[in-house]
Order: structure tokens, then sequence, then C-alpha cells
């Protein structure tokens, strides 16, 4: 069987506007354009499937308009579920403000995407070999004992894909100990390294989570427009990335994490998996949207413009 690229963490509809500034505290501003898209863990799933790889999301979803949208999204780049819809609650929603500058802010509510159980999650089946992509905000609230529960009873072989996001420093250490001894591949960016670790240069705070990490793993640090810095056995690698004039940066991170994961599970080196990744990056930053992942060929094709000598 092919391995896959499992996701555990929550989908989410992303309502998205395009805002001058963000307003003051207790002020107002007038937005630009509006609209709903699937968010979340459905923007890694994306990323993935339109590079090749067979996905499924692990996840809780709901039941109503959200979560039909977050269905629709997925079914509609071939990406399957393996849970049944929560059936007395809706997805919950993510609140994005887009600024000129591309940087974007959250206000997140919680629905029926934190409604997982260890035997919900245990349907995605997942097999060695198999990607099982966990993030940092599930760790918090709901969705942790859950999680911890099943990560611990997944079969060796099974490589599990951290994604640690802002929360995961936060965490209890003993939460924190817990994940990273059972996690194959950190891919998060250098504010999340750097939270860690507390080491500011991005070649000492990949080598330090690399060193946190189970035995034989690979810690992966993205660098925004200047690429990313990977760490295997001990050998640090810059990965140079392909600057864009940004227009939307949101879902750009989740984009780099899909194209990641499709690239391994198809046997391709991390070195090659991480340029892609790059490229992948690089492309969705010009593009509206979250979900915005460019193709396998879209990639090709940027590539072959712009060779790294």
């Amino acid at each position: 069987m092919t391995p896959r690229v499992i996701h555990t963490a929550q989908a989410l509809l992303d309502e998205v506007v395009q805002v001058p500034a963000l307003p003051e505290r207790g002020g107002n501003v007038m937005a630009g354009a509006h609209h709903l898209y699937a968010g979340g863990a459905v923007n890694i799933l994306i990323a993935a499937a339109r590079s090749g790889a067979a996905c499924v999301h692990a996840g809780a979803h709901g039941t109503g308009p959200n979560g039909d949208l977050i269905r629709e999204a997925l079914a509609a780049d071939g990406i399957g579920w393996s849970a049944p819809p929560i059936t007395d609650l809706d997805t919950g929603i993510c609140f994005v403000m887009i600024e000129p500058s591309a940087e974007r802010t959250f206000v997140t509510t919680q629905g029926a995407e934190r409604r997982i159980t260890a035997a919900s999650l245990q349907l995605s089946a997942p097999q060695p070999g198999d990607l099982v992509c966990v993030s940092g905000f599930s760790l918090l609230g709901r969705t942790r004992d859950p999680l911890l529960e099943w990560l611990d009873t997944l079969a060796e072989g099974v490589i599990v894909v951290l994604d640690p996001g802002a929360a995961f420093a936060g965490l209890e250490r003993s939460v924190r100990e817990r994940v990273l001894a059972r996690t194959d591949v950190w891919t998060g960016n250098a504010d999340e390294a750097r939270d860690l670790t507390g080491l500011e240069p991005i070649a000492e705070s990949v080598l330090a989570v690399g060193g946190l990490l189970r035995e034989g793993a690979v810690a992966i640090v993205r660098d925004g427009p200047a690429g990313c810095v990977i760490a295997e056995a001990g050998r640090v690698q810059v990965v140079p990335g392909y600057p864009q004039q940004p227009i939307d940066t949101n879902g750009a991170g989740d984009t780099h994490t899909g194209v990641l994961c499709a690239c391994r599970v198809a046997g391709l080196s991390w070195e090659e998996s991480a340029r892609r990744a790059n490229a992948a990056g690089a492309i969705k930053v010009t593009r509206r949207g979250p979900a915005a992942a460019p193709t396998a060929a879209e990639i090709d094709a940027f590539l072959a413009e712009r060779r790294h000598p």
C-alpha cells in the first residue's frame, strides 16, 4: 500500500478579510475583500494532495454549513476523511485579517473539530510508512489527552511529523517531552525553534531541536523567503528559498509542510523535498487564500525557471 499523509489537526472555516491596518482596541476599520475558505489542517492536506500524495483527514468535522464546506474542499482534491461528522455541532471558524504587508492576524473559535477521541483518530488506520501530522495547537484543550493517548499506540514505522505552531513552546514540559520522544520530523518556523531552544541563530536552534527528538529524527526550520535549514544526523544543511513579493502569507507554512510530506512519501531526499516545499511556499504567497497551494507541475515549472547554482 502506498504511504499516506494523515493529518490529525483541526480543519476550520477561514473567514478572511483584507484590512488597511488592524484597528486600535475599541476601534473600527473598513475591510475590503471578504472570503470564506476551508483552512487549518485542510491547507496542508491540499498542498500534499496537489503534489501527488494520498491524503486522509483524521480529525473531527461538524454538521452544518461550515463542516459541509470543509468536506467539499477535501473532496475537490481527492482527500478522504476517516471519522464521521459530529452530529450536534458545526466546525469552528478562524477569523483572519490580512494587512497590505501580507501579514495575517487570527481569532479562532472552537467547535466540532475539537471533538476527537483516540478511537476516532484510529479510524485512519495508520500503517508503517504513513506520515501522521500533529499540530502543537492540538495539544491544547480537549484535543490534548485523546491525541496523546493515540500517539502512544502508533506502531513503529509510522512517521510522526510535528508542526509545533506558536503553542508548543508554552506547553507543560511533560507534554512537550512526551510528544518530542515520538516525533520523527519537526517542521516549524524560526520563531518556534527559538522559543523552544532559546537560541536565535537558526543553524544552532535547528541542531538543538534535533537533539530533543527521537534517534534518527530530522528537524527542519523555515526561514521565510530565505528558505529553510535541515538538521539530519548532526549535519546542518541550508536549502535556499525563492523570495517573492507577497500578497497573502496565510497558509504559506502549511503549504511548505504539505509539499514536504508529499515529497517524502514519494521517496525524495530531505534536500529535494525541502527545495520543492520552498518553491511551493514562494508560489503560495503570491496567491490569495490559505489553500492556494500549487500543483506538482506548477512547482516543476517554477523551479525550471529559477534554478539555484
